[in-house]
C-alpha cells in the first residue's frame, strides 16, 4: 500500500542519473526494488528527472511504460513491445568510433561557474557515434516533435556555449522535442556528437552532474528518490581501467553529496541509492560494455532488494517514515 502524508500520497520526485549501458541496468534493477519497497509506481512521480542513460528511462516512464515492462525487455523476455525489444537487443557499442580532431567547445574551458568535468569535456574531441539507436524507441512512444504525456519529465543536458545545465521540460527551459532532448542528454563526450536544439549545442548532462538531484530542492516535494549509478561511497579497491573510472566516480560522488545536502537542507528527505562494491564488480570499469549487460543486470537484481531496504532505513524514507509523519501531523 502506498504510504500517505496527511490525507494524500507523498509528493515524490524521481532522479535517474547517468551511467551508460551498465549504469542503466543497475538503475533498472534498483528501481524495481524501490517500487516494491514503497508500494509505489514510478510513473506516478510528481517530477521525473533523467540524465544521459537515465533520460531514456525517464522518457519511458513519462510515456507510461511500466518498470516491469522495461525490465522484461532488458532481460530478453518475449511478448514485450517491439521497439523496447529491439532497443535492448541492440545497445550501442562498447567503444566509440574514432572521434574528430577538433575539441567540442574550447571556450567553455574558461567559462565561469562550469564544473571541472565540464571544462575538461569541452576540450575533448567531438564524437562520431550514431545515436539513431535512440530514435526508434523515442518515436514509438512520443508523437513527432512532441513530449511525453507526463508533463514534469525533465531531461538534463549541458549547453556547450555556457557549460551550464539545461533541463528540457522544466519550467523556463527552451522548447525541445523529446527525441532531440534524449539524444542530447545521451551525447557522451567523444562518443556521440553534440545535438543542436534552437541554434545551440547540447551534450550529456552527466558532464556537469551525475544526477542533478538539486534541481528538485525547491519543488515542494515530500521525498526525493535518487538513483545514481556513477556515484559510489563504497567503491572498494580499483585496478587497471578501473582506476580511471574511479577518478570520475569520486568526482561525481562529491557532486552528488553536495546536491543531496541541498535537497535535505530544504527539508526534503532523500532516498539515495548508488552501487556498492559488489555492484561495481558486476558492472566493471567500462560503463558501455554491452557484453556484460545481461550478467550485470542479473547480479544487480540479486543485490538490489537488500540495498534498497538498507537505504530506506538509513535515509528514513518509505512507508514507515511517512506513516510517522502522518501521525505527527
Amino acid at each position: 500500500m502506498v504510504s500517505q502524508i496527511g490525507n494524500r500520497p507523498p509528493r515524490r520526485g524521481l532522479v535517474l542519473g547517468c551511467g551508460g549501458t551498465l549504469g542503466a541496468a543497475w538503475t533498472l534493477a534498483n528501481l524495481v526494488e524501490v517500487e516494491r519497497a514503497l508500494g509505489w509506481d514510478a510513473r506516478t512521480a510528481d517530477v521525473i528527472v533523467g540524465t544521459s542513460a537515465g533520460s531514456e528511462l525517464a522518457m519511458l516512464l513519462g510515456a507510461g511504460v511500466a518498470t516491469a515492462t522495461i525490465l522484461a525487455a532488458a532481460l530478453g523476455e518475449r511478448d514485450v513491445p517491439a521497439a523496447l525489444a529491439h532497443r535492448f537487443a541492440h545497445p550501442p557499442p562498447a567503444y566509440p568510433p574514432r572521434p574528430t580532431a577538433r575539441p567540442a567547445a574550447p571556450g567553455v574551458a574558461l567559462a565561469r561557474g562550469a564544473t571541472a568535468l565540464t571544462r575538461l569535456t569541452a576540450l575533448l574531441p567531438v564524437g562520431r557515434g550514431d545515436p539513431a539507436f535512440l530514435d526508434a524507441l523515442v518515436d514509438a512512444h512520443v508523437a513527432p516533435g512532441g513530449w511525453v504525456a507526463h508533463p514534469a519529465t525533465w531531461i538534463v543536458t549541458v549547453d556547450l556555449a555556457t557549460g551550464q545545465r539545461v533541463a528540457f521540460g522544466a519550467p523556463g527551459a527552451p522548447p525541445a522535442a523529446m527525441r532531440d532532448a534524449v539524444r542530447a542528454s545521451w551525447a557522451v563526450p567523444t562518443w556521440f556528437p553534440p545535438v543542436a536544439i534552437g541554434g545551440r549545442r547540447y551534450v550529456d548532462g552527466g558532464v556537469a552532474s551525475p544526477a542533478s538531484a538539486d534541481l528538485l530542492a525547491a519543488r515542494g516535494l515530500d521525498e526525493v528518490i535518487v538513483l545514481a549509478p556513477m556515484a559510489s561511497s563504497d567503491p572498494g579497491p580499483r585496478t587497471g581501467l578501473g582506476r580511471i573510472e574511479g577518478v570520475v566516480r569520486r568526482a561525481m560522488t562529491r557532486t552528488l553529496d553536495a546536491e543531496v545536502a541541498r535537497v535535505r537542507a530544504a527539508g526534503v528527505p532523500v532516498l539515495r541509492l548508488e552501487p556498492d562494491r559488489r555492484d561495481l564488480v558486476a558492472l566493471g570499469p567500462n560503463f558501455m560494455d554491452r557484453d556484460r549487460r545481461h550478467a550485470a543486470l542479473e547480479a544487480c537484481l540479486i543485490h538490489a532488494r537488500a540495498s534498497v531496504v538498507r537505504a530506506c532505513a538509513r535515509d528514513r524514507v518509505g512507508p514507515a517514515t511517512t506513516a510517522r509523519v502522518r501521525s505527527a501531523s
